[in-house]
C-alpha cells in the first residue's frame, strides 16, 4: 500500500530553560486510505505531531511529506488535509447545510457543486433530515456529524481528527467510534486520528502510534499493539497487564524460555532483537490467565479483593515474592468461584502467553 504520510527524523523544541523537546527524532510512514492513531498520555507530541501536517506547527529539523510532496513549503491552506477539532467550530446562526457547504463557498466551487456536495455529505453523515437546522438546535452527537461532513466535502486526501470525541458521552462516544470508521472505510480518505483513551484507538484503528514524552514507542496493529508489546510502557499504557520478574534461559527466534520467581520455567513470546539473557520482566494480561489449586500453579499467592464486574471477575492476587497480580475471568450463570479472600492460590497461564519485555 502507498505511503500517504513519511514522518522522517522530525524534532520539534520550544526555547526556554530548559528547552522543551515536543517531538524526538520521530519517523513514521502512514498508508494511503488507513485508519492511523496517534496514541498517548497528555503531553507526548501527539498533537504537536498532528498541528504539524496541518500545517500549524513548524519543525525544528526532519522532513515531511504527502505523496513525495514536501508539505513544509506548502502553507495550512495549501495543504490538501482538512482538521477537525475538538471543539467543532460550527457557525451558530448558520444552518447544517450552510455550515457543511461553507469551506466549498470559500474556495469559490459553483452553487451547483456545492449543493451537490452538501447533499452527498448529509447522506453520509444521517443528516439530510436537518439540513435546515440551526446548529444550536441539535445535539452534540449531531453537530459532531456536522463538523465531520464540513472537513469531509472539500474531498482532502487526509483528515486529521484532534480527539473529536472527548466532549461527548459515554454512549454516545462508542456510537460515533463506529460511525468514523464507517466513514473512512466509505470515503477512502486516510484518517489520522488523536486520542489519550486507548479503547478508541484499539476499536477503530487500522494502526497505532503509541507515543510517549515525544517519541514513537511502537507502531502496529492493534492486536500487535495490545498482543505483542515491545517494551513495559506499551503493555502498561494499553490495557491491564501484569508484570512478573523473571530470568531469560535461552531464545530461539520469537520464543524464550524463561524462568519465574517460583522457580516454574515456561515458553514465552519475544522478538529477534529482545534480551538473549538476564534478569527480565513478563507481561501477561489478565484475562489470559487462570486461578486454580497451588500445586497446579506457575506462581502462587494470597487471594485477596475479588471483585465483580458483571461480565466478568477480576481476583487480585498477592504473590509470594510480593508481585501484585489479577486475573480477570469471564461470568458464566452456571459458573461460580469456590475461592475467597485469603484462600492460597495458584495461577496459571499457557505457554507463549507471556511477552518478554524491553524496559
Amino acid at each position: 500500500m502507498a505511503t500517504a504520510i513519511s514522518v522522517k527524523n522530525i524534532r520539534k523544541v520550544y526555547p526556554g530553560q530548559p528547552p522543551v523537546v515536543a517531538l524526538a527524532d520521530a519517523s513514521i510512514g502512514i498508508r494511503d486510505n488507513e485508519f492511523f492513531t496517534l496514541l498517548g498520555p497528555s503531553g507526548c507530541g501527539k498533537t504537536t505531531l498532528l498541528r504539524m501536517i496541518a500545517g500549524f506547527e513548524q519543525p525544528s529539523s526532519g522532513s515531511l511529506t504527502m505523496h513525495g510532496e514536501d508539505l513544509l513549503e506548502l502553507p495550512p491552506h495549501k495543504r490538501p488535509v482538512n482538521t477537525v477539532f475538538q471543539s467543532y467550530a460550527l457557525f451558530p446562526h448558520l444552518t447544517v447545510a450552510q455550515n457543511i457547504g461553507f469551506g466549498l463557498e470559500m474556495l469559490g466551487k459553483p452553487k451547483s457543486e456545492i449543493r451537490t456536495t452538501v447533499g452527498e455529505m448529509m447522506e453520509l453523515v444521517k443528516m439530510s433530515q436537518m439540513a435546515d437546522r440551526q446548529t444550536g438546535q441539535i445535539s452534540g452527537g449531531q453537530q459532531q456529524r456536522v463538523a465531520l461532513a464540513r472537513a469531509l466535502a472539500p474531498k482532502p486526501r487526509v483528515l486529521l481528527l484532534d480527539e473529536p470525541l472527548s466532549a461527548l458521552d459515554f454512549k454516545l462516544r462508542k456510537d460515533m467510534q463506529l460511525e468514523l470508521k464507517r466513514l473512512q472505510t466509505e470515503t477512502g480518505i486516510t484518517f489520522i486520528f488523536v486520542t489519550h483513551d486507548q479503547e478508541e484507538a484499539l476499536t477503530m484503528s487500522d494502526r497505532i502510534a503509541v507515543m510517549s514524552a515525544g517519541e514513537i514507542r511502537q507502531v502496529g496493529t492493534p492486536r500487535e499493539i495490545y498482543d505483542h508489546p515491545a517494551e513495559r510502557f506499551v503493555a502498561d499504557f494499553i490495557g491491564d497487564t501484569n508484570f512478573l520478574p523473571a530470568d531469560l534461559l535461552s531464545v530461539s527466534g520469537e520464543t524464550a524460555q524463561v524462568r519465574l520467581s517460583s522457580g516454574r520455567e515456561i515458553a514465552a513470546r519475544t522478538w529477534e532483537a529482545g534480551p538473549q539473557s538476564g534478569s527480565i520482566t513478563l507481561a501477561v494480561r489478565p484475562e489470559h490467565a487462570s486461578i486454580g489449586p497451588v500445586d497446579e500453579g506457575l506462581v502462587t499467592g494470597t487471594l485477596g479483593e475479588v471483585v465483580y464486574f458483571g461480565t466478568d471477575t477480576h481476583y487480585h492476587v498477592a504473590l509470594n515474592d510480593g508481585t501484585a497480580f489479577v486475573v480477570r475471568l469471564q461470568n458464566r450463570p452456571d459458573a461460580a468461584s469456590s475461592y475467597t479472600t485469603g484462600d492460597t492460590v495458584g495461577i496459571q497461564f499457557g505457554a507463549g502467553v507471556g511477552q518478554v519485555l524491553r524496559d
